[in-house]
């Protein structure tokens, strides 16, 4: 058997982490895979409001058919990514003719720390 003397430490011969490829070359890394990832999509809902029927009043939903909201027409809609409320704002109609809706953003969460 040799000397423990000898040996070489484990973490020696292990290639490096993460951690230590970004320290290595200088956070370009990161940044570089940072830039990427802020140009992906990802979907937003807008939540309008609730509703809470009763099954057999889900069954007998005809075209115009109504469905009551636990929200009014003036209350702000909330934004979420996944389940997490990211902003709330009121819907409003664009002013470009297109009859398509936005949302004009009253109150918008710390995202400082990732969505």
């Amino acid at each position: 058997m040799s000397d423990d003397s000898e040996l070489t430490p484990l973490a020696d011969t292990l290639p490096p982490t993460e951690a230590e490829r970004e320290e290595m070359l200088g956070g370009g890394a990161a940044r570089r895979r940072e830039s990427a990832f802020m140009g992906v999509p990802i979907d937003v809902m807008i939540s309008v409001g609730r509703a809470r029927p009763l099954v057999s009043e889900i069954v007998q939903l005809r075209r115009d058919s109504v469905l009551t909201l636990s929200s009014k027409i003036d209350d702000p809609v909330e934004l979420y990514i996944g389940d997490r409320l990211i902003a709330r704002g009121e819907l409003q109609e664009l002013d470009d003719g297109s009859g398509q809706l936005g949302v004009r953003l009253t109150e918008v969460a710390d995202l400082s720390n990732g969505v």
